[in-house]
């Protein structure tokens, strides 16, 4: 999975399309990431003490990975990864300005 927690990432299909946001969670089994603020759904959450009431909460739900783009830090765009192996280092690298990520 190219794409890691804390990444900013500009969202391409779906209803969310055109927002951005930054991942919360990488789920690479899956292959989806939760990220903040984007495909919200509502979830009922029961009160846990007598006398509370209870609530309905927006979480994010998992995006698939295919629907999302890294921004790079570097020259703001959204673009596809890539990986630059030095020695026994691999970094990724944007693949439009060729700068680290």
């Amino acid at each position: 999975m190219k794409i890691k927690k804390g990444d900013n990432v500009l969202i391409i299909a779906g209803k969310d399309k055109g927002k951005t946001g930054k991942i919360l969670r990488a789920l690479p089994k899956d292959g989806g990431v939760l990220i903040e603020g984007v495909n919200l759904k509502k979830k009922a959450v029961k009160p846990k003490r007598q006398g509370e009431k209870g609530q309905i909460v927006s979480i994010p739900a998992v995006l698939d990975i295919s629907n999302i783009k890294l921004i790079c830090p570097k020259c703001g765009k959204a673009v596809r990864v890539g990986y630059k192996i030095e020695g026994d280092k691999k970094d990724r690298i944007c693949k439009k300005c060729k700068q680290k990520i």
